[in-house]
């Protein structure tokens, strides 16, 4: 919770997080499968009950957050939420719905299939990001000839309202002037992760990306400021 707190208090109003569920069902907002790497605690969070869980600490500090916790800690934030794992998926719904947060959510995951899931069994439309086959699927229709782009990349992307990618994947270049107006032309937003470093921060606004994703959120507001970019 203290490096989301610290992203609100810089003024930032969009936070990004990944989401496992405990074996009862409990949806924590937590990168990794095990605990092992960043915990005190040992163990697939899929395999231990909320109970056990609650009690690792992350470095050794930190309390593992539940996402609904962070939904009501922030009402005004928006989420943008990656699911982990497909027993993260009925949880996932769970918590948007009780906490009516449809509005200000973006559910995406690199499976294309654990999200159209997730979307189905949402009784409201929400904000949702392409998975790596639906991305792949773009990249392919942004290198069409211009007379077929926009309504091959309209086909790609039919069931997502953007992409959120890395600047490349496998040495092959994701993010290039092509590609970001090919997605803008079919209406669809580009954000990019993880971007740390101020020079590519500039780099890739001045391509046009709609958002970056990064773990310095101070760097990435004095860049936004140094280009009048911050609101």
């Amino acid at each position: 919770m203290p490096a989301f707190q610290a992203a609100v208090d810089l003024g930032f109003s969009y936070l990004e997080t990944d989401v496992h569920a405990t074996s009862d069902g409990v949806l924590v907002a937590f990168h990794d499968e095990s605990l092992d790497r960043v915990t005190d605690s040992v163990g697939t969070v899929a395999s231990m009950p909320w109970a056990h869980v609650s009690q690792a600490r992350i470095g050794g500090v930190e309390e593992i957050p539940r996402l609904e916790v962070m939904l009501h800690t922030w009402p005004e934030a928006r989420f943008n939420i990656d699911i982990k794992a497909s027993a993260a998926i009925g949880p996932l719904v769970r918590v948007i719905e009780r906490a009516r947060a449809h509005d200000r959510v973006c559910v995406t995951s690199f499976s294309d299939t654990r999200r159209r899931q997730a979307l189905r069994r949402l009784t409201r439309p929400v904000v949702t990001s392409a998975g790596q086959i639906t991305t792949a699927r773009f990249r392919a229709a942004s290198q069409a000839a211009a007379r077929s782009r926009r309504t091959l990349v309209s086909w790609a992307m039919r069931d997502a309202d953007g992409l959120q990618v890395p600047v490349s994947f496998r040495g092959l270049p994701v993010v290039t002037d092509r590609t970001v107006a090919a997605a803008h032309a079919a209406g669809k937003f580009v954000h990019v992760w993880t971007v740390n470093d101020p020079a590519e921060m500039h780099r890739l606004l001045d391509l046009g990306v709609d958002g970056l994703v990064s773990d310095r959120a101070d760097l990435l507001k004095q860049v936004l400021t140094e280009r009048g970019q911050w609101v």
